[in-house]
């Protein structure tokens, strides 16, 4: 996309005007052309100091609320080696089925979260759900039962259903394109944060064992449960909203956001309610299903090291506490190596390299980790390289293909539809790191390394699509009349639309 930029005056004003003739954009002139008019920003700033207020205003607070989800999520696994199974009287594959339930109604209710996000605001529904599952988590340090474990990871699963995806789509509803993978990315490394915070949390809390009668899993539960529910209050006055509904915004200035956005993707079609019939059309779509497939295999090693991260990293002869603290440094080497992936990514205006070289390296770690078994150091120093290409690839893929839908409504539910299906790959990483195949775990590296090739072929059949596509798009004739309801109704499906590679 060809931009250009003047910076005449003194009060550094920006004007700047877009031209949809690159790949990667998307043309509303009639005539195939020039889009309409320029984009103008408001007087009173710049592009720079505006996309500086929207980073404040966004990102900090996507980043807290899906760092205490995923931290509500996954501390069970840290609660593990506190003797959460001895308390509760587990048995064989008990705790694994406790992993399993929760990702049951986060499947089946991604979809309807999103549709719901848009009709409530992101303000009230994401701090409502936050409430809800932080309130749970402290239910789960009170169950007495397997049965009462159940019943809270069930419910959890349920109110943090719509946390991943709603986020993404509210992300997108701010950023053009080119600049949002550093953004995707530093939000989802708030997964990488809350395994190392909470491998900090839980060498900490497990130090309360004992106080007031509750064991040290009770108390990580409670605590970092709690910890959510303070913070959800908060985010029920301060979240933001999609541009149209952002009351720190000017008229000018939510003009200026939706203005610069059309320019690059088309109208997003804000004011459109999704209806059923929306989301089986856009599930016809066989990029839409290579999206959900690039995300589901990694899911599997994400999940399956998440979960099981103590377990393995406690095989290595660590105490409890050891276990805890050595299970901080592989996921601080999977932020820094996210951010830096992404911040190329943004740089070369480039995905589909940025999403295969991790994966590589991802295959490449399994690999050593199947063959290496007398050598806890490299094993040990392999599994910061299983994070790093994991978590690093992930927010890569969704965000090349979120950010290549266009409009709210095949945003909004290709994005559920993703994160859905791909956490089908959740249930079966619940299952892979079993008690009776340690130390080695071989099973489960083997099926961690199956799904990743999964991923990287629908990753490649994904880009041959998508450049055949635009190739296609290039030599077809795009005057072909269509009203500014009809280029909204077809989002990305419009003929003047390019993908992004």
């Amino acid at each position: 996309m060809a931009i250009a930029s003047a910076f005449e005056n003194e009060k550094g004003q920006e004007e700047l005007t877009y031209n949809s003739r690159d790949p990667g954009t998307t043309d509303n002139s009639d005539d195939g052309g020039e889009l309409s008019g320029a984009v103008v920003c408001p007087s009173h700033t710049t592009e720079r100091k505006m996309m500086w207020r929207v980073d404040w205003h966004i990102l900090p607070f996507v980043t807290i609320l899906y760092l205490l989800a995923f931290l509500d999520r996954v501390n069970i696994a840290n609660a593990r080696t506190f003797n959460l199974e001895a308390d509760l009287g587990l048995k064989k594959t008990e705790y694994n089925t406790a992993l399993t339930i929760f990702f049951v109604p986060y499947i089946l209710f991604e979809i309807p979260s999103n549709i719901l996000l848009k009709r409530f605001s992101p303000r009230i529904w994401l701090s409502g759900c936050m409430f809800l599952f932080g309130l749970v988590s402290i239910f789960q340090g009170l169950a007495q039962n397997y049965g009462g474990l159940l019943a809270t990871r069930f419910f959890l699963g349920l109110f943090e259903a719509g946390m991943f995806p709603g986020c993404f789509y509210l992300i997108g509803m701010w950023y053009k394109r080119d600049e949002a993978q550093k953004r995707y990315s530093l939000f989802f490394s708030s997964t990488s944060l809350a395994g190392a915070f909470g491998g900090l949390l839980a060498s900490a809390i497990g130090k309360l064992d004992g106080v007031r009668g509750y064991s040290g899993w009770r108390w990580i539960f409670i605590l970092e449960g709690l910890l959510t529910a303070v913070v959800a209050i908060i985010f029920f006055f301060t979240f933001p909203a999609f541009p149209e509904e952002s009351k720190w915004l000017s008229e000018e200035e939510q003009a200026y956001i939706k203005t610069r956005l059309k320019a690059e993707q088309g109208n997003n079609g804000a004011e459109r309610k999704i209806t059923f019939r929306d989301v089986l059309t856009v599930l016809k779509d066989h990029r839409v299903i290579l999206g959900g497939f690039m995300y589901f295999g990694l899911i599997v090693p994400a999940y399956g090291y998440a979960f099981f991260a103590p377990t393995i990293i406690k095989t290595y002869n660590y105490s409890p506490i050891q276990t805890q603290l050595h299970s901080v440094p592989p996921w601080a080497a999977s932020f820094v190596f996210s951010l830096i992936v992404a911040a190329l990514s943004d740089w070369t205006r480039h995905r589909a390299f940025f999403a295969l070289a991790p994966l590589g390296l991802l295959i490449a770690a399994i690999g050593v980790l199947l063959s290496v078994h007398t050598n806890t150091t490299a094993e040990y120093a392999v599994l910061h390289l299983f994070t790093s290409g994991t978590y690093a690839v992930l927010p890569i893929i969704v965000c090349w293909f979120q950010m290549n839908l266009g409009g709210h409504h095949r945003r909004a539910i290709g994005s559920a539809w993703q994160v859905g299906f791909g956490n089908l790959g959740g249930i079966i990483a619940t299952y892979i790191f079993l008690d009776t195949d340690a130390p080695y775990f071989t099973k489960g590296y083997a099926i961690c390394l199956g799904f990743t090739v999964v991923s990287a072929l629908a990753s490649v059949l994904y880009l041959i699509s998508i450049h055949v596509e635009n190739r296609r798009r290039a030599k077809t004739a795009t005057n072909i009349g269509l009203s500014e309801y009809e280029k909204t109704e077809l989002g990305d499906l419009n003929p003047n639309y390019r993908y992004m590679y």
